[in-house]
């Protein structure tokens, strides 16, 4: 939070009365604003929004008293217009400004006389006022805390559950595909150019993650070019696995199965339109990317696609690439979230700066399922900040579901693994969302995930008495 963020609530004498919230900035180190409206005082505004109150003959006399007052932004300081308000009687000093809300600081050593609240609000709010509440108005000043919980985390928690099951599942249905290839000779062959997958070996599990490491260093230093590459490469990505994801359902369909034929392939011509309409999503979201009222529900619809394609296409070959692959990432995380602030020049976490685009950067990159928080609070109004949860916090624990469910499919197995690793993950999401309420700061999530889900699928192997073979994979894997 760059700054101390309030609640300004205006009522108009309008019948039925009309109430309505805006976003102040405040300095707590001046004034000390209650934090509900119990004890707010009420004050009739007065809109001076002509005058910058730079002197004190820019203002009939008696015109402010006992009122909350609203000027422009000037050349003088914020403090020298509190005290100009304050000698004239003002209760209240409001301080419209037509660029951005920022910080409000003055040396107020110089002028402990004054007392007067002093707040900055946006010059559109005011117009916003008299056009909606009319030109007699009672406002008050409130500072209300955060919430401690906030219902964006449970529609998160919802995405990311959704994903990886469906992500598992879908991982399954491959697999049994794999199989009946296998037992039918003659299927065998148009299911081998149909495969898509990709084995991870434990070679490749530990140069997947070095690069990771390389990656996130390479961001922080180089962040402004790379995060165009990062969007590219996601606008590329996500089209690609929309595309399948959506391919998948409309193959199930019986119907509109037109075909053409060109240059010696035939094909459907509703994928065609498939084909069209993933490509004009992922443009469309490059182009509105930064329009936080709805450009978010877009990308998460992207960004669930991108994860469902990844679970189902990259193969975990036995349980131990995957203990390898997480343990290995909870690692990363860790380090990159909790032993780096000791590391860089500002003592931030090189992964949270990188989250958040480091030294101020507007582009953000699209590695993240966003949701606006939905308790209603100063930082709504001021500004919209968004719950995150990382994709690899939905991947890497994916590839564990989606190995346990292969494996169910593999040894007949009523889907207990599947079911139970999906389960430790909701217990896993859960947990993260306690700590960071708790501890009221970003989590590396990885960190409760990785070992909910590799504890319980150890268990279940282990009381089924199948480690060794869990451990290993089947023998069609190996």
């Amino acid at each position: 939070v760059a700054a101390d963020e309030g609640i300004l609530h205006a009522s108009g004498s309008r019948v039925p009365p009309v109430t309505k919230d805006y976003c102040i900035i405040y300095n707590s180190n001046w004034v000390s604003l209650p934090k509900t409206l119990d004890n707010a005082t009420f004050r009739t505004l007065e809109n001076l929004t002509s005058t910058v109150l730079c002197s004190s003959s820019e203002v009939p006399s008696g015109l402010m008293k006992d009122k909350a007052v609203v000027v422009m932004r000037g050349n003088c300081t914020f403090l020298e217009k509190a005290r100009i308000a304050q000698s004239l009687g003002a209760k209240m000093l409001l301080i419209a400004s037509k660029s951005r809300l920022s910080p409000i600081s003055d040396n107020k050593t110089d002028f402990e006389d004054v007392t007067l609240p002093v707040a900055l609000i946006r010059y559109n709010d005011i117009v916003d006022i008299q056009l909606v509440l009319g030109n007699e108005v009672n406002v008050t000043l409130y500072s209300p805390p955060l919430p401690e919980f906030d219902y964006s985390m449970v529609v998160i928690f919802l995405i990311a559950v959704f994903t990886v099951a469906l992500g598992g599942y879908w991982s399954g249905v491959a697999e049994l595909e794999n199989l009946k290839a296998i037992a039918s000779p003659g299927e065998r062959e148009t299911r081998r150019k149909k495969e898509e997958n990709v084995t991870f070996t434990p070679v490749t599990v530990i140069l997947f993650v070095v690069i990771c490491c390389v990656m996130l260093v390479l961001l922080y230093f180089f962040y402004k070019w790379l995060v165009y590459v990062i969007i590219s490469v996601f606008c590329l990505a996500s089209a690609m696995s929309l595309y399948n994801c959506l391919a998948a359902l409309i193959g199930e369909i019986q119907y509109g199965q037109c075909r053409i034929t060109c240059c010696n392939k035939t094909i459907e011509v509703r994928l065609i339109f498939l084909a069209v309409f993933c490509i004009a999503a992922a443009v469309v979201w490059a182009v509105f990317r930064n329009e936080d009222r709805w450009a978010w529900i877009l990308q998460d619809i992207l960004g669930v696609a991108f994860c469902l394609n990844f679970i189902k296409t990259l193969k975990m070959p036995n349980f131990k690439s995957c203990v390898i692959l997480l343990g290995l990432l909870l690692l990363y995380d860790v380090f990159f979230v909790f032993i780096t602030p000791f590391i860089t020049k500002n003592g931030a976490s090189i992964m949270v700066e990188v989250a958040a685009g480091p030294f101020g950067n507007s582009e953000k990159l699209p590695v993240v399922i966003r949701v606006p928080r939905l308790e209603h609070s100063a930082s709504t109004l001021c500004d919209l900040p968004f719950s995150l949860l990382g994709f690899g916090d939905i991947i890497v624990p994916g590839l564990l579901v989606a190995y346990c469910r292969r494996f169910d499919v593999q040894t007949r197995s009523s889907s207990v693994y599947y079911i139970s690793c999906t389960i430790a993950y909701a217990v896993g999401m859960v947990l993260t969302f306690v700590v960071l309420a708790l501890m009221k700061m970003g989590q590396p999530a990885l960190l409760y995930l990785v070992p909910c889900t590799l504890i319980t699928s150890s268990l279940v192997a282990w009381r089924r008495k199948e480690m060794k073979k869990f451990w290993k994979g089947s023998s069609y894997q190996v």
